[in-house]
């Protein structure tokens, strides 16, 4: 890992929340990743560092001494508070278009997200050096298991605090594993409509359960997470890109809606419909795969 730069000036803390932002814009939509903007503006490793340090004792050992400082240092929270204003700041801005058009235009924009994620399998794959025979199982166990899993995912899941709790610990998962968003794992749990909604109505009771959901999925997932991708690596984005697969069946634009809740994909209907929704999916994937080359010439 090079040297982590945090910021030190007001400038520096300006230029994170700008990053902030654009991390903030791309977690909104289903496909593109944060995690994934900040490896193209070079700050995914400051990021790694800093959500894993809340998984680690020893952070808890300064606060509860009362070295307030050099706990602050250890996680960056300089650096953590202005991401968070930027991120904070797209998602206010984005999450009432993105209601809007989910309200009136639901094929187009399913068709945008479809394309995103089709992308998206393609931008994973190429994180497994070698296809051997473990990491072919573990893709089509990945594949399998999502199309069952989302075809058994009823359209309408509870809005009980329970499950919102449980939709804010998955999702804060996506800032661990590349290539993955979390807006993504709330669409196949049925929640980004109904938290999109609660942005914009400024619903605090759902977004503080919510936030708590992910702090206790930060603290509980995130160095799990971290060590099957230092030690599991390949295996782990082949399952990944495995579940992507899979789970394109819930982004499937044209559904019809069954009497148990569930919904059935079913052909596109004749007329201009679906050629400006395959356009749209063409745009997701283009999107993508020139975040994804960005990315490659920042890394590398």
């Amino acid at each position: 890992m090079r040297n982590l730069s945090y910021p030190k000036t007001f400038p520096d803390h300006i230029s994170v929340s700008l990053k902030g932002f654009v991390m903030g814009c791309a977690d909104v939509i289903p496909g593109v990743s944060g995690g994934t903007m900040a490896l193209i503006m070079g700050i995914y490793e400051e990021l790694i560092h800093s959500v894993t340090q809340f998984s680690r004792p020893a952070l808890y050992q300064k606060v509860f001494k009362g070295q307030f400082k050099a706990a602050a240092e250890q996680m960056g929270l300089g650096f953590l508070l202005a991401l968070a204003v930027g991120v904070m700041a797209a998602v206010l801005g984005l999450a009432q278009i993105l209601e809007h058009l989910l309200e009136t235009q639901p094929q187009f924009v399913y068709s945008f997200f479809f394309g995103l994620i089709l992308a998206s399998i393609w931008v994973v794959a190429k994180f497994v050096k070698v296809w051997d025979a473990s990491k072919v199982a573990s893709f089509a166990l990945g594949a399998a298991g999502a199309f069952m899993l989302v075809g058994l995912t009823p359209a309408i899941t509870p809005e009980a605090p329970w499950f919102i709790f449980l939709s804010g610990a998955l999702a804060i998962c996506a800032l661990v594993l590349p290539g993955i968003s979390g807006s993504f794992i709330l669409l196949l749990l049925g929640k980004y409509a109904f938290v999109l909604g609660a942005v914009n109505d400024r619903n605090l009771v759902v977004i503080a359960v919510f936030m708590a959901g992910a702090l206790v999925g930060l603290l509980s997932f995130a160095r799990v997470l971290n060590y099957l991708l230092e030690h599991y690596y390949g295996t782990l984005m082949a399952l990944l890109c495995g579940f992507l697969l899979g789970s394109l069946r819930k982004i499937w634009p044209w559904q019809l809606s069954l009497a148990d809740e569930l919904t059935r994909n079913v052909p596109p209907p004749a007329g201009a419909e679906p050629l400006y929704a395959l356009l749209l999916a063409a745009l997701g994937i283009v999107i993508v795969l020139a975040l994804s080359r960005q990315g490659e010439k920042v890394s590398g």
